[in-house]
């Protein structure tokens, strides 16, 4: 695989700087733009960032200096978009229509019927979607689902291939890392929950209907599938938690759905990824388990953990779903898609030969 020259929009931001540092030894792709607010611009990136890990910034960003969030800036084979929301939608409609392609992690474009709501194990074939978008140029946009999806979707993946799914009840205690940087007042945080985050009860409710739909043609048909979500913030750092109750349209047990998930395989095993986990799925037999302290770094931030599956007396089966929100759930999974857009053939390197759409 050739190696790929990357630019990170929003870069100085908390997902910005989760995409430098794992892309810090990334074998394909290499940082070489980061692009920021005007109060950054012109500083190197050692000087505009407040650096939130404690390794440090790695030697080849460190020194580089921090441009506009402008498509005419940058000098890159594509973008990674670590972008608030709040100026997502315009940026990178600029970058698109400039030729870029965008991976983003912003919610704008996540449900536009040309844009892939990508998770690789999940969905890869909705990748396809890029050929139905028009720019004006060879840019695309695709996006990664919202970071408390995330886990909800893979755990239903096996379960909607095996069965048929009818509903879903989860509750979901997000980590206070979901809420950026700095992120929750600490007198709200602490010893406490927050039984409100604005928007993402909605974000459940939708996207895993385009994520488990299926690609018919051109577009995506919505899966037959009705959620129901609540969402609440936890005094955790890192770790999304679904508890999760589904409703079969057959008779489905406990032992079955153990089986399903304790047996699946991702589509993508044995694929040359750099970031897909083994595995995708783990199952966890202790009675307390999942827990984020303990395992939400399971395969690198990467693999989804499942435990407490019983039978349901409310509907048919209860489990507890744990992700990683900043890396599978963010910044991870993005690099994953462009990853697998890479190794179809999507992602070129600049001295690369342009292919004709839907070749």
């Amino acid at each position: 695989m050739d190696n790929f020259r990357v630019g990170i929009l929003g870069a100085t931001g908390a997902v910005g700087q989760t995409f430098i540092r794992r892309l810090s030894d990334h074998p394909w792709f290499n940082v070489v733009e980061v692009a920021a607010s005007e109060r950054s611009s012109g500083k190197s990136y050692r000087e505009a960032v407040n650096w939130l890990s404690g390794k440090p910034i790695p030697a080849d960003v460190a020194e580089l200096e921090v441009k506009p969030t402008e498509p005419a800036a940058l000098d890159c084979d594509f973008v990674f978009s670590g972008l608030s929301s709040s100026i997502a939608g315009e940026v990178e409609k600029d970058f698109a229509e400039a030729g870029f392609p965008v991976i983003s992690n912003a919610k704008n474009y996540r449900l536009h019927d040309d844009v892939p709501l990508l998770l690789p194990e999940v969905n890869h074939d909705h990748a396809a979607l890029i050929d139905q978008q028009d720019w004006g140029s060879d840019g695309f946009i695709v996006t990664n689902p919202n970071c408390s999806t995330v886990g909800l979707v893979c755990g239903l993946r096996p379960l909607m291939d095996a069965f048929e799914v009818e509903a879903v009840q989860v509750t979901m205690l997000q980590a206070l890392s979901g809420a950026g940087y700095p992120g929750v007042p600490s007198l709200d945080a602490v010893g406490n929950v927050v039984p409100y985050i604005g928007g993402e009860e909605d974000k459940m409710a939708t996207e895993p209907l385009k994520i488990l739909g299926t690609l018919n043609g051109n577009s995506v048909e919505q899966a037959d599938l009705t959620v129901s979500a609540q969402c609440t913030r936890v005094p955790v750092r890192n770790g999304h938690l679904a508890c999760t109750s589904v409703r079969f349209r057959e008779d489905v047990e406990a032992a079955d759905v153990e089986q399903i998930l304790t047996d699946y395989r991702s589509p993508l095993a044995g694929r040359s990824l750099p970031s897909l986990p083994d595995p995708f799925i783990q199952v966890l037999d202790a009675p307390d388990a999942p827990q984020p302290q303990r395992h939400v770094d399971a395969g690198d931030g990467m693999t989804v953990s499942v435990g407490r599956i019983q039978d349901c007396p409310v509907n048919d089966v209860k489990f507890v779903l744990l992700s990683h929100n900043t890396v599978r759930g963010a910044a991870g999974g993005a690099i994953l898609n462009a990853e697998l857009l890479a190794e179809e053939g999507r992602l070129r390197p600049a001295s690369a030969p342009v292919a004709a759409k839907g070749a």
